[in-house]
Formats: structure tokens, C-alpha cells, sequence
């Protein structure tokens, strides 16, 4: 596998994971504690960061021919 190949693995399956993230700390925890509560705001602030990674990395892998 490429290395452009992987990073965009890399950013979806990260997403992904982002996305459970929110749905666990907000909807599924079984109980609404304080980690909970983190995780889902750790996964709101991830999302965005990981989108900007992807992208930045798309423009950085035309770029340099990847």
C-alpha cells in the first residue's frame, strides 16, 4: 500500500472512530459521567482536526506527486 493510500485509510478509519466518539459520550454511555462527556467533546474537537489533516495532506501529496 501507497503512502497516500494509507493516510487516507488512515483519516477515515480516524474519523470514524471520532464519530463513535460522539455518539458514546452523548447517546450510548450507559451512564452520563464526566468521561463520557470528555470523550464526546474529544471527538467533536477530532473530527475537524482530522479533516484539516486530510485535506492538507491531499493538497501535499499533489504537490510532490505522491
Amino acid at each position: 500500500m501507497s503512502l497516500k493510500g494509507f493516510h487516507i485509510v488512515f483519516v477515515t478509519v480516524s474519523l470514524m472512530l471520532f464519530a463513535f466518539l460522539i455518539l458514546w459520550g452523548f447517546v450510548l454511555a450507559p451512564e452520563k459521567t464526566g468521561l463520557a462527556t470528555a470523550m464526546g467533546i474529544v471527538g467533536i474537537l477530532g473530527i475537524p482536526l482530522m479533516g484539516f489533516y486530510g485535506v492538507y495532506f491531499l493538497r501535499k501529496a499533489r504537490s510532490i506527486h505522491l
